[in-house]
């Protein structure tokens, strides 16, 4: 017996499953303060660096993605998974957690197949109107499904759908800092018409190429920008260099802000006007919990094509502008981005649609459906 109950967050490979982990267990631990939460998640992931910056207790598996077309690679994987599954094993065993939550992404897979077998309390979340193939396996043996799209739900094992709930993405709190407080925070005019470029939390080679193209249009004058209009750009950390040597061979524009990552993107969104992103599920609820207009150009090689169905969800919506990537160029992107940007009628509009398909609350409401699997007294 233990006498602070215990649950195991497990998601990641990429921020889009790990921050929804974060946020749950944040939400549960402003409920439950003696909560002992432990993170179980890659060690190819994001998670790798993210977890120890913020001191969370965890696990990092050797556990990685199956590449169908290179048999090796997914014999390895293969590997990989039951070395991982070991691991988990053995950890359960340690803490014997009152529940289990994924989030989705291969990190998850251990820590689900895991909590099957044992007959521990699983509560599974998915992100994107079209499931993953992780969580799809993994909700045949959940007790509690939450999920952010309603048409992710017909998507789900028969089983799922009878106990899903529609719920929205758990995120970040929206940051309370005032515009010109957090402007100044990134070095932004107070008076600025903010532009937040985010190719997700390791970056687009692809949007970076277009945005670059825009940045250069407008230094040789074939592109036309509002005085106003700045730039804040998250590049992606391995990305950085080269985003930087271009902008200063087009003579380091002022108007333009590259940062390798944003740490603090609540505060990046409070600063923001309209917001130019990939279409990953985390990344389109920060931008409708902030009441933001957006351009969505999706990832195409996403899972399912899962990006352009949440960029699709959003169009429809009135809440983004979808810009599907094939055909695109930095002009078309530039000239998208303007006529949102010079029609505040378009944008109040936007504004408004964003807020209403928001869902500010998820991280609590699945809180507090997670609450309801620890026993009292946090022993099994």
């Amino acid at each position: 017996m233990h006498e602070r109950p215990v649950v195991v967050f497990s998601g990641g490979g990429t921020g889009g499953h790990l921050y929804p982990a974060l946020a749950i267990a944040d939400a549960l631990r402003a409920r439950i303060p003696e909560v002992r939460a432990v993170f179980v998640g890659a060690s190819r992931g994001v998670e790798a660096r993210i977890l120890p910056e913020l001191g969370e207790e965890h696990l990092l598996l050797p556990v990685s993605g199956i590449d169908r077309t290179r048999p090796l690679q997914s014999w390895r994987a293969g590997a990989h998974l039951a070395q991982s599954l070991l691991q988990v094993g053995t950890l359960f065993r340690e803490l014997r957690p009152e529940a289990v939550v994924v989030t989705g992404g291969y990190a998850s897979a251990p820590s689900g197949f895991m909590a099957g077998m044992m007959g521990i309390p699983l509560l599974v979340q998915e992100q994107n109107a079209v499931p993953g193939l992780a969580v799809r396996v993994l909700a045949h043996w959940a007790e509690r499904v939450h999920v952010a799209f309603p048409e992710a739900v017909g998507r789900l094992p028969a089983r799922a759908r009878a106990i899903a709930t529609v719920t929205g993405n758990p995120v970040r709190p929206v940051s309370t800092r005032a515009r010109a407080e957090a402007r100044a925070d990134f070095g932004l005019p107070a008076g600025a018409f903010v532009t937040l470029v985010m190719g997700g939390s390791q970056g687009s080679l692809a949007l970076n190429r277009l945005v670059l193209e825009g940045v250069r249009g407008v230094v040789d004058g074939t592109l036309t920008r509002p005085e106003s209009l700045q730039l804040l750009w998250q590049t992606g950390l391995k990305h950085f260099d080269d985003c930087r040597a271009q902008l200063a061979e087009l003579g380091d524009p002022a108007w333009v802000h590259p940062l390798g990552y944003i740490d603090d993107m609540p505060t990046a969104l409070a600063a923001t006007d309209v917001a130019v992103s990939r279409s990953g599920a985390m990344s389109t609820a920060e931008l409708l919990n902030q009441g933001l207009p957006s351009v969505l150009v999706p990832l195409p090689t996403a899972a399912a094509d899962h990006q352009s169905h949440n960029a699709a969800s959003l169009q429809e919506g009135g809440a983004a502008v979808w810009a599907p990537e094939r055909g695109l160029t930095g002009a078309g992107l530039w000239e998208t981005l303007l006529k949102i940007a010079g029609d505040e009628h378009v944008l109040d509009e936007m504004r408004g649609a964003a807020r209403s398909l928001a869902r500010p609350h998820a991280a609590d409401e699945i809180a507090t459906d997670l609450a309801e699997l620890i026993r009292p007294g946090g022993s099994r």
